[in-house]
């Protein structure tokens, strides 16, 4: 008689899984306690006491202008304040969802996030009053000018704390809590939907991988209307450590804050950021042996550079997206050897799958063998707001998110990302990733930053072109970088156009926008009437067209 297979064991609760909300997270320093700096920034501190005291007063005024649990309330504010994260939690407070607006768009922009999410309510300041003007506000919606409504302020007295209690105990884990805009290149951003349960996770996660304490100052200069700032944010809360913000970055401000607030866990996740704060000149004397763990992203070389000005400090890399709420993978600093954490993101997080796949095939991908990643868990996003065809393309029927990019898992767990798919350039039939380009790039000693885009070629369908950002009082040819790239990497991956930038174009965290960059050399071209990309010698051979390799 055959026996009848063992039933499957349901999944492990997640840690977090007995927590309900994220502001429930301001009680949790208790007695003497909540009197522990909860949020430091250049405008104002609040000790946990006191910020739930700010978030319940918020959350007063915005019930007073008739906000309901499951609306949607937007800010639009530029720097990173007191008020922008009381504003946030107490959105949360109330049920409704947080929709944070980013500081650098425009009228086409704002009107596509206005109309689109439904929000109720926008509050922002006297700096966008011009631009919600010309931008007009939908029906349905109103704004609030901080600072400048006297209505607002004065909306608190109508309306009482025990209302909001009994408002946020209906709240459940599940319900929407914050939706952030992706940033669109080609087309309109899509309005990524996270619950309590997904920033309550993501939290957690990185209070678990990094030993987060209530002793720790974790400083980032990322945005609230980015991913990286909620991730930061919640991390501190689930363990009653402080929230150190610059508001808007500026290396100065940054440097002080690292040294003054004694931070002990820095996240400036884009090297552009990093680098700024890496080459001020007051660095060689600031204090900052509190500093324990500094989290970034970059190539290898670059990553190792960073490492050896910040020698005090374990360097961890991560990986990360919107629709994972922050970070998938990240270092773990007491266990990863410095080679683990130059090369690779580190593992998954706690209840996190990842597997590898061909974008092909769809077969799942043997160690060591780069694909897609796909991820699934309990960060992973509640998907597209209004974009149900979106959302089901990109999430599979058994929960699995396809990212777009391609990575390769090692056999100790750890993953590298390699590239966005997008992001791969196709040179005479062969593939080629434009992070790799970039990273034997940057281990030049001269070159800072490296971002390579794919030209169109009439000879090879597309070729490499790089945007480099020389090191401080460096001074480089095109002659010499390729001399610098002949005979080392394979000849197809050498950039055929190179310019030598002051700046990037980047987003509000200092992202490089490629798209940017490709329709600058395109156009250059295009004027150029260059059709065909200058040929590359040999090496030891000289230079012309009969002696050249690909």
């Amino acid at each position: 008689m055959s026996r009848r297979p063992a039933p499957a064991l349901p999944a492990p609760a997640h840690p977090s899984a007995h927590r309900r909300t994220v502001t429930e997270l301001l009680l949790r320093p208790t007695g003497p306690e909540a009197a522990r700096p909860a949020a430091l920034l250049p405008d104002a501190a609040a000790s946990y006491a006191e910020l739930r005291a700010a978030t319940l007063l918020a959350a007063r005024r915005l019930r007073a202008a008739g906000v309901e649990p499951g609306d949607r309330i937007g800010i639009l504010l530029r720097k990173g304040s007191l008020d922008y994260v009381t504003l946030g939690l107490a959105v949360l407070c109330l049920g409704a969802t947080c929709v944070p607006v980013n500081a650098r768009n425009k009228v086409r922009e704002l009107r596509y996030v206005l109309e689109h999410s439904g929000m109720r309510l926008l509050l922002t300041d006297g700096e966008f009053r011009d631009l919600v003007t010309r931008t007009g506000l939908p029906a349905g919606c109103a704004a609030v000018v901080l600072g400048d409504d006297p209505a607002f302020e004065a909306g608190a007295d109508a309306v009482s704390e025990g209302e909001v209690l009994a408002i946020e105990a209906t709240i459940r884990r599940d319900d929407p809590a914050l939706m952030l805009y992706t940033s669109g290149t080609t087309s309109d951003p899509k309005g990524c939907l996270h619950s309590h349960a997904t920033l309550l996770a993501e939290g957690e996660n990185c209070c678990e991988r990094l030993g987060v304490t209530a002793d720790d100052r974790f400083w980032t200069p990322l945005p609230l209307f980015h991913v990286g700032g909620w991730q930061v944010l919640v991390t501190t809360l689930s363990r009653g450590a402080c929230f150190v913000h610059p508001g808007a970055f500026e290396a100065t401000v940054a440097l002080d804050q690292l040294e003054q607030h004694r931070v002990t866990i820095a996240f400036p996740a884009f090297e552009l950021m990093w680098n700024e704060v890496l080459a001020h000149p007051r660095l060689p004397q600031a204090d900052l042996r509190s500093l324990r763990v500094v989290i970034n992203v970059g190539a290898p070389a670059r990553l190792a550079q960073m490492q050896a000005q910040v020698p005090q400090a374990v360097q961890v890399s991560c990986f990360g997206s919107t629709e994972s709420c922050g970070s998938i993978c990240l270092g773990d600093p007491a266990r990863d050897p410095l080679e683990s954490r130059l090369s690779s993101s580190g593992r998954p997080l706690t209840g996190v799958e990842v597997r590898i796949v061909d974008p092909a095939t769809g077969a799942v991908c043997a160690s060591g063998t780069p694909g897609e990643l796909h991820f699934r868990g309990p960060t992973r996003f509640v998907g597209y707001f209004r974009d149900p065809e979106t959302t089901a393309a990109a999430i599979d029927e058994e929960g699995w998110f396809r990212t777009g990019d391609l990575m390769v898992e090692h056999p100790d767990g750890t993953l590298t990302y390699l590239s966005r798919l997008k992001d791969m350039l196709k040179v005479g039939g062969e593939n080629v990733a434009a992070a790799d380009i970039e990273g034997y790039l940057t281990s030049h000693p001269d070159i800072a930053v490296a971002a390579v885009v794919g030209v169109r070629d009439a000879r090879y369908g597309e070729v490499p072109a790089a945007y480099v950002q020389l090191a401080e009082g460096a001074t480089l040819s095109e002659a010499e970088v390729i001399a610098f790239c002949v005979g080392h990497i394979a000849t197809y991956k050498v950039p055929r156009y190179l310019r030598v930038v002051e700046d990037f174009p980047v987003t509000a965290t200092r992202k490089i926008q490629k798209f940017v960059l490709r329709e600058q050399i395109a156009a250059e071209l295009d004027d150029m009437g260059v059709e065909e990309a200058p040929r590359i010698p040999a090496p030891g051979r000289p230079t012309g067209r009969d002696q050249t390799t690909v």
